[in-house]
């Protein structure tokens, strides 16, 4: 590089280079403490006899003692990883066929199936759950009308292989996602030759394809073993009827466990998931790594040629496809709809005889209704537009960023994505009553933005990183030449370029934080209040009409979200 600049420029390119790597120490720097203190304080909190407000609170090693030696802590962990296999099991074959239908043939209405079969990774988990609950639950529309016709119900998904294949079917996207992203890249040569030899298309998709593909199903399976160790809300909802536990509804009920707060005992189950979670990530990082490796070598060949379905392949794919979307997506928004819009349900009621707008009068009737819904849309709105700028500067500070600092910058992101959001809601509750100064801002909309904040960190960063990604180093290089800082640099070349692309990454933003309910929950104040801490709060209560038209309205906002993301050209699919 120094070959292309002038003699008399070394010096203040040189300066430049320092000024960069100086800002972007800053904002790595803050970052790193926004993220450690919460972290640090949950360490701190697991070493105290007590909560950490006490004056008699002292070093010890009690709760850890207590922990360690308490059954249900050992019942909810094996629960919680069989829970997470058995997401796995369910999750990866699916989205593996799912992907390789969508991007290896020539299925029909493609374009239309690859953003509906996304549909359930944006609805909270919690509004499935309880869908769920009304659709197929023992006195749900769907087992009544079962049980007429055959007399009984055979599914309980109130059971542990209930909750098992519900998070498995729901997260079939996430698989599909990333083998998707993989498959698009591979030729298409040794598919069409095992097609010439007389294989069928199971047999391609079986012995060509997936072996092809293993790193990012591989990597896609890691990532369902740590969504299902952190998972809260359908163990919640499903679970917790029948006494199931998994770590996130243990520490959840934690809360009181002797009629005070027990922060020391919630700190020592957080801070045994983070040593569960964090080798994980880890290795997904390195599986991530391979994967996009394989994917680039691969994608070198010649372009791929859908594979021809035949009429028969076309009707058993759709229909498969339809099967699971009925299941994943229409029968819990179904029993959601269902659910806010009659006064009663159940053996032998005629529902066209209990309609009612009554639950959506209670929401503009409640103050703390009514401002959870206005609550929970300024959050997505103003803190969707908020988090972009943070994540932007963020990025920015790690693009091409090769030195200590960028290390840093993704060892910090981690470390969010290995703790549930109920605890990062816990943990800056906790900041907020640690820090004097910080007092006045736990009873604000701004500690649940920043809670919010710290948990879409991961995909956030991901969102804006792919479009810095699409900017030609070149361009930024040319106006450093010119004797433009870092800031010009990035405010003059860099930021205008991604504008198009920030906008979609705003709109996906606001749909993750208006569907967002654990962060919440201890943050949760009067005035704060936000749709999906207001359900978890009122599962408590049995007040069920009240989640319906809760449920419902969750469900409108995000699918206004999900349509202004399209709109805006942002790339779910990828």
């Amino acid at each position: 590089m120094a070959d292309h600049i002038p003699a008399g420029k070394m010096p203040a390119f040189v300066a430049q280079r320092q000024d960069a790597a100086l800002t972007r120490g800053a904002i790595i720097g803050a970052l790193f403490l926004i993220v450690m203190m919460p972290v640090g304080l949950i360490i701190y909190q697991s070493l105290l006899s007590e909560a950490f407000f006490y004056k008699s609170a002292k070093l010890a090693l009690d709760a850890y003692a207590f922990i360690l030696t308490d059954p249900a802590f050992y019942e909810a962990l094996y629960t919680t990883v069989i829970i997470a296999a058995g997401m796995v099991a369910v999750a990866v074959p699916l989205g593996g066929v799912l992907a390789f239908l969508l991007t290896r043939t020539d299925i029909r209405f493609k374009r239309a199936l690859e953003i509906l079969v996304l549909v359930p990774m944006f609805i909270s988990s919690i509004v499935l759950g309880f869908g769920y609950t009304v659709a197929v639950g023992p006195t749900g529309a769907v087992s009544l009308a079962v049980r007429h016709v055959i007399g009984f119900v055979p599914w309980n998904i109130y059971s542990l292989p209930g909750i098992i294949v519900i998070a498995g079917l729901s997260h079939v996207p996430h698989v599909y996602l990333y083998v998707s992203a993989t498959m698009r890249n591979l030729p298409s040569d040794l598919e069409e030759a095992a097609r010439t030899t007389g294989a069928g298309l199971l047999r391609v998709l079986t012995d060509v394809t997936l072996p092809m593909v293993l790193p990012g199903m591989i990597f896609a399976a890691a990532l369902l073993l740590l969504l299902g160790l952190e998972m809260f809300g359908l163990p919640l909802v499903l679970g917790d009827p029948n006494g199931i536990l998994v770590l996130t509804t243990y520490i959840y009920k934690l809360t009181t466990l002797f009629g005070v707060p027990t922060y020391q005992l919630m700190a020592v189950v957080a801070v045994l998931l983070v040593l569960i979670t964090l080798p994980l990530i880890w290795v997904q990082r390195r599986l991530l790594r391979n994967a996009r490796r394989y994917a680039a070598l691969g994608g070198k060949g010649n372009r791929a040629t859908p594979l021809n379905l035949g009429r028969r392949g076309q009707i058993l794919a759709l229909g498969a496809i339809a099967l699971w979307l009925v299941i994943s997506v229409v029968l819990p928004i179904g029993g959601i709809i269902l659910r806010a819009f009659v006064d009663a349900w159940g053996e032998g009621i005629d529902l066209t005889q209990h309609f009612t707008l009554a639950h959506f009068k209670a929401l503009a009737d409640v103050p703390s209704l009514y401002h959870g819904i206005i609550n929970t849309i300024l959050i997505g709105v103003f803190g969707g537009i908020a988090a972009v700028f943070l994540y932007l500067v963020i990025g920015l500070a790690g693009h091409r960023n090769q030195g200590f600092s960028g290390t840093l910058l993704d060892y910090t992101v981690l470390l969010p994505r290995a703790l549930p959001g109920l605890v990062v809601g816990l943990a800056f509750f906790w900041v907020f009553l640690f820090v004097p100064a910080l007092h006045a801002v736990r009873t604000t909309l701004i500690s649940i933005f920043i809670a919010y904040a710290v948990v879409g960190l991961s995909y956030g960063l991901r969102l804006i990183q792919a479009n810095l990604m699409q900017i030609a180093p070149e361009l930024e290089e040319a106006a450093r030449t010119t004797g433009a800082t870092a800031l010009r640099t990035w405010r003059d070349v860099v930021i205008p370029l991604t504008r198009p692309g920030l906008a979609g990454a705003w709109a996906l933003i606001m749909i993750i934080f208006i569907r967002e309910y654990a962060t919440g929950v201890y943050l949760m104040s009067s005035g704060t209040e936000v749709i999906g801490s207001l359900m978890v709060s009122l599962l408590q209560t049995g007040a069920m009409d009240i989640i319906a038209a809760l449920a419902f309205v969750s469900i409108i906002l995000t699918a206004l979200g999900l349509f202004l993301a399209l709109k805006l050209g942002a790339r779910i699919n990828e």
